[in-house]
């Protein structure tokens, strides 16, 4: 749960938001997006809980017009990680319902740095980087709406879905004219009043009028999203209360109009400690950070505990699917079913079938010591399931035998020594020990159709060896 929120937001009271609950009486209220999302996890609180002119399960009971709905990120790092999915999935679940999605990325906003749930100030980024992670944000959410859309029938009547970044409104404000347009709006006592404001202010570093001014910006967002595209809701993490919370009163103070915000759960490691860059434990959705096989073997380890609730929360199985995949389950736990389900669907999301099929094959290849698996391998999976791998290409000459092989690739001694590891069965070959030192490399043996041989001495040292004028 997020830390108290605010007991006065732009100089008035309210009542902290409290978890939301369907009614209990069916109609229209029971039916909307929300009760799914509730029954999925997916939802910790909504707030305000009742708008002056409609609540927000009304808006988004069926038959309703669609409703315009956006989360933020920004772009402190050049990808988004595991932690960011709930919000994610939040919206695509939204968009599955017939409502139009907005994905903003907060270039403007990092420049200031969000304080949310941060003892200290995060570290600066030069433009350079700034723009670099942007651009890396912007590719990565339009990989994940291709995936998302992949998932789905032909034709579904989804909402659209569009990626904005915030540099191009916020960019193009001039100082003074913001200060006295929007800051004339905000009190502050409620700036102050935030628990993230009153932590920092207490601690030796205190905290800089970046930061303090970072749910101003982010409340203008808000505000410009609605007046542009119509949008009246905002996802975000349960840390991100706060600032969903000014964003709501900037946007009912500028318009009149009601405006709602949704909080979803945080994701926590088996410690306890939120998933993420800050806590260096983040797992990443791009590529070149964290490879698919990486990202299917996080999610095939969660224990039996955890697999029920992320099979909810990070996949779009129906809710009866999910609980006939417990129930099985339970009949043969040692097949650790729902974890292979769960690991499959959030890769092919995150990365499409070919991802998750990288990933089936790079787990054959390690773990089952498939040789088959190996022989199909691109280079590029090679390198993503090694990556201590030392990697050499080498000219493959006549009579080429394993010591030579090994002396080239630099992985066993000059003299005795390294003639003895080979000779006592510490050195394999694509899986395969080797203990002839002066045996010739064998095509379709020692040497892959794809052309490369996966070297392995002792337990720990990899090195992979592509071939050269093969013929």
């Amino acid at each position: 749960m997020a830390a108290p929120v605010l007991r006065r937001v732009l100089g008035r009271r309210w009542t902290p938001a409290r978890p939301w609950r369907p009614a209990a009486a069916p109609g229209r209220r029971a039916a909307c997006i929300l009760a799914a999302l509730q029954a999925r996890g997916l939802l910790q609180t909504v707030f305000p809980e009742h708008g002056s002119r409609a609540d927000l399960a009304e808006l988004l009971a069926p038959g309703a017009p669609p409703l315009t709905a956006y989360c933020g990120f920004d772009p402190t790092a050049d990808s988004l990680h595991v932690g960011h999915l709930p919000a994610l999935l939040g919206l695509f679940h939204l968009q599955r319902a017939g409502h139009h999605a907005i994905l903003l990325v907060g270039s403007s906003t990092a420049r200031l740095g969000d304080p949310s749930g941060r003892r200290e100030k995060r570290a600066a980024l030069d433009a350079g980087q700034l723009e670099r992670n942007a651009r890396g944000l912007r590719a990565g959410l339009e990989a994940l709406d291709a995936g998302h859309r992949a998932l789905g029938p032909p034709g579904a009547a989804w909402g659209s879905l569009r990626v904005l970044d915030n540099a191009a409104w916020l960019g193009e404000q001039r100082l003074l004219d913001f200060a006295a347009a929007a800051g004339a709006h905000f009190r502050m006592g409620a700036l102050l009043g935030r628990p993230s404001a009153r932590e920092r202010l207490r601690g030796p570093a205190g905290m800089s009028l970046a930061e303090f001014l970072y749910p101003v910006l982010q409340a203008y967002d808000f505000y410009h999203l609605f007046r542009t595209y119509g949008c009246r809701l905002q996802l975000g993490g349960a840390d991100q209360l706060g600032n969903i919370t000014c964003g709501h009163d900037f946007v009912r103070r500028m318009t009149g109009e009601d405006v709602f915000g949704i909080t979803v759960p945080l994701i926590t490691s088996t410690t306890g400690a939120k998933l993420g860059k800050s806590a260096g434990n983040a797992v990443w959705l791009s590529r070149e950070r964290t490879s698919p096989f990486e990202l299917y073997q996080f999610f095939l380890r969660q224990p039996d505990n955890m697999v029920e609730r992320y099979l909810k929360l990070f996949t779009f199985l129906p809710l009866p699917e999910i609980e006939h995949i417990m129930q099985l389950h339970a009949q043969e736990p040692e097949k650790r079913g729902p974890q292979k389900r769960l690991a499959a669907e959030v890769t092919k999301l995150v990365h499409g079938q070919e991802g998750l099929d990288s990933a089936k094959r790079c787990t054959q290849a390690l773990y089952h010591s498939s040789v088959d698996a190996l022989e199909v391998m691109s280079d590029q999976e090679l390198k993503e399931l090694f990556r201590e791998a030392a990697f050499a290409e080498l000219v493959l000459d006549p009579g080429t035998s394993v010591l030579d092989t090994c002396r080239k690739a630099n992985a066993i001694p000059d003299g005795p020594r390294g003639y003895r590891m080979i000779t006592e069965g510490g050195v394999s070959i694509n899986h395969v020990p080797v203990t002839n030192p002066e045996g010739v490399l064998v095509l379709g043996q020692h040497i892959l159709r794809n052309g490369l041989s996966l070297l392995r001495v002792g337990k720990k040292n990899v090195y992979v060896i592509k071939w050269l004028q093969l013929g």
